[in-house]
């Protein structure tokens, strides 16, 4: 691959917040809650979704395009807001990538701030993971639980027809509900102690009054955005030289690289409230 190293100018800029379509858009408005004052870029690679089941060669060449874009914006820290491009790409563009791109940059995800704190969510040590099939058959989240919680027990189970569900506004109707009950029994059939859902797909909040409708009282759900989030602000704190490279006029602006007026219509779903997107070409 070549790197056009002149990315390695851009000093002060935007927080760029990236996924695969919309479900990182549950993630930022957590991280604008929590820090309201900073200037953020969010980009939905809409054109080439869904990447679950995508190898991690292309899931790596699609997310490095993104960073690389984000960079050419002027952002100096970018978030994948997406499971799968945490799981698939995040580890080769930090240690491989970034060095040679833009090695005073910082690309973070989702996966490494909710395994290092799941452990304060379950009493059983049983913790079950839905998400979608590339994350599941990553491996990411049993691998990354280990490291901070070895006597933790992870059971998976991937989800495929939750996402489109979500995007085709559907998961309301009685009809989604078979779905949702069908893979939750799959997940806690294999083992009675379970006592913590992870939901680990940034769609999933959006099921949360179905997902608790089919789960047990005393099982936790966790979902990720307030957990990154509050990441996000603790990495902030420790990192004095990025924080104060990043602007805060309080502002959001979103791209997409598909159809805008198909991305504000869904987006609107995930954000709570109108938005207007921007065109992007990566």
């Amino acid at each position: 691959m070549t790197y056009d190293l002149r990315l390695t100018t851009y000093e002060t800029g935007f927080i760029g917040v990236f996924d695969s379509g919309y479900g990182g858009l549950t993630v930022l408005k957590e991280i604008v809650k929590q820090l309201p004052e900073y200037s953020y870029l969010y980009l939905g690679d809409n054109a080439r979704a869904p990447y679950g089941p995508r190898s991690f060669d292309t899931v790596h060449q699609y997310t490095l395009q993104a960073v690389e874009w984000f960079f050419k914006q002027g952002c100096s820290l970018v978030i994948l807001a997406c499971n799968t491009a945490s799981a698939k790409a995040l580890r080769t563009i930090q240690q491989k990538d970034l060095p040679l791109l833009a090695p005073s940059n910082r690309v973070l995800g989702v996966i490494r701030p909710t395994t290092e704190v799941i452990g304060e969510y379950t009493k059983t040590n049983k913790v079950g993971v839905v998400g979608t099939v590339g994350t599941v058959s990553s491996g990411s989240y049993p691998i990354e639980i280990a490291k901070f919680y070895p006597n933790i027990k992870v059971y998976q189970e991937a989800c495929p027809m939750w996402v489109p569900l979500i995007e085709t506004n559907e998961y309301n109707n009685l009809g989604a509900d078979y779905f949702v009950q069908h893979h939750l029994n799959n997940l806690l059939q294999q083992d009675a102690d379970i006592d913590t859902l992870l939901l680990a797909c940034t769609h999933y909040p959006l099921l949360i009054d179905k997902l608790r409708k089919f789960t047990p009282s005393h099982i936790n759900i966790v979902s990720q955005g307030e957990i990154v989030a509050k990441s996000l602000s603790d990495y902030l704190q420790r990192h004095p030289e990025m924080d104060e490279r990043c602007l805060k006029t309080g502002t959001i602006d979103f791209f997409t690289t598909d159809s805008t007026i198909d991305f504000d219509t869904k987006a609107a779903i995930f954000w709570g409230a109108d938005v207007q997107s921007k065109h992007a070409d990566i």
